[in-house]
């Protein structure tokens, strides 16, 4: 029996699309679309691309070779994904001219090799291979890796990790035929993904019917939905109504949280993929990780009784089966909070914008901090928060958060730059210490963020 198609997703030129448009349609109600027109004057879509339309393969040979990567081996499947190879960019390329050259293009049972997760923009700061799109541009996940280390725990923080942790901006590279099995993405966050040539065809399940590919204790889940899927160890399958699309080349598609997604390169393909997340899906990243910390909790319960500090392995297998635990998650929402009231006290302060409270930037700085609040609330639940805070004081002074601030501050403009005046975050930020007057000089738990985000927005209230 095949697949039960019931939507086709839906294509829009993006040039006629508005931001608010975009998060009223797509984002809100997480909902995937595929976006045209949107990389007409990127620099991948010259250098990578042949006049034939094909990869310019000795481009990337020539110019990022000796990158090491790691590669899928689309045949071999390791546990719950394809087998990974670590090699150089030089030598993947080698084996992908080696298959064109081929009379058979892999028939013969040679192993279709997919370059996933290359973290290019990290490697090669100063290539500018493409701007992101507007719509994708409230990214905190990134825009917070790029002043701090999600998990900076000394004892498992590892430094040669570097790059391979340091962003979740990646490219793609496989011939006619690789695939990625079906997956949920990592923290439950966005992705979006651009074609810089080549096709894909995209199967997607919606989260209110991804019981329906895990097994009856929502362990395992389906790894290839075109294979022969065992009705009793998951009866719920054929049941399950999928969404499909093929993305064109030079073709961007959004996928929402939480839909789980096979995808299947119809022709050699060059992707750029993000995986990011902000104010209207940080609620998925929590839940996602109160899941996994149960998860992990029950895998153990057994040692409880004889472990020093059961909870402390306990965030550490977290932290290593999620990429974060409870403290890392925590510090990211108060650096967030924080980044935020900051910007809207300077917006709030500026006595030439008189119609401050109603502009976009303030609209949207007091929605990211209504949901930092929101998810707080949810974290209260959870006893485990002594000692997981940080120094306001010493928060707000330190160089990497002034650099923070300023990148948020960047990123509001270029979404709003169409009706929005500049302000500069950095200038005078040390002023801002009366805001942690309201709170100590620490927030060590839930309890004190909420607190303190209750007794800063009034302050920011009090000043219009």
């Amino acid at each position: 029996m095949g697949l039960k198609i019931g939507e086709k997703v839906e294509k829009v030129n993006g040039k006629e699309l508005s931001y608010g448009d975009f998060v009223e349609k797509y984002l809100a109600r997480n909902q995937p679309v595929i976006l045209t027109g949107l990389t007409e004057d990127w620099r991948a879509c010259k250098d990578w691309v042949s006049d034939d339309g094909k990869p310019n393969l000795r481009f990337f040979s020539t110019h990022f070779g000796g990158s090491r990567v790691q590669v899928a081996d689309c045949g071999t499947r390791e546990f719950t994904d394809q087998k990974r190879i670590e090699m150089s960019v030089s030598e993947f390329i080698d084996r992908w001219l080696k298959l064109w050259s081929s009379d058979n293009g892999g028939a013969d049972g040679t192993s279709l090799l997919y370059l996933k997760d290359w973290h290019f923009v990290k490697e090669y700061p100063e290539y500018v291979a493409y701007r992101t799109p507007i719509f994708f541009l409230d990214d905190w996940l990134n825009l917070y890796l790029d002043k701090y280390h999600m998990h900076d725990n000394p004892d498992s923080y590892q430094e040669r990790d570097e790059v391979s942790c340091s962003d979740y901006r990646f490219v793609y590279m496989g011939a006619k035929g690789t695939w990625t099995p079906l997956h949920a993405d990592v923290f439950r966050s966005y992705s979006w993904s651009a074609n810089i040539c080549g096709r894909k065809h995209w199967y997607f399940l919606s989260p209110d019917q991804h019981h329906l590919v895990h097994d009856r204790y929502m362990k395992s889940s389906v790894y290839d939905i075109f294979e022969d899927v065992s009705k009793m160890k998951y009866p719920g399958f054929e049941k399950a109504i999928w969404w499909e699309c093929t993305q064109e080349q030079n073709e961007i598609i959004f996928v929402p949280s939480g839909w789980y997604h096979q995808v299947h390169n119809l022709e050699d393909t060059i992707s750029i993929n993000h995986n990011w997340f902000n104010a209207y899906n940080i609620s998925w990243v929590w839940d996602l990780l109160l899941r996994e910390y149960h998860e992990a909790k029950g895998y153990i319960e057994d040692i409880k009784d004889i472990c020093d500090d059961f909870e402390c392995l306990c965030q550490r297998n977290l932290a290593a089966n999620a990429g974060m635990d409870f403290r890392d998650f925590f510090i990211f929402m108060i650096r967030f909070a924080i980044a935020n009231l900051v910007l809207l006290y300077q917006l709030a302060s500026d006595i030439k914008n008189i119609n401050w409270s109603s502009s976009e930037i303030a609209r949207h700085l007091r929605f990211n901090l209504k949901s930092i609040q929101c998810i707080t609330l949810k974290m209260k639940s959870v006893a485990v928060w002594e000692n997981h805070g940080i120094n306001l004081m010493e928060t707000i002074v330190d160089r990497s958060f002034v650099e923070f601030c300023n990148a948020l501050e960047r990123t509001c403009n270029m979404m709003y730059n169409h009706c929005e005046k500049s302000f500069n975050a950095s200038q005078n930020l040390v002023q801002q210490e009366h805001l942690v007057d309201l709170f100590g000089s620490r927030i060590c738990n839930p309890d004190e963020l909420v607190t303190f985000l209750d007794g800063a927005l009034e302050l920011v209230g009090n000043i219009s």
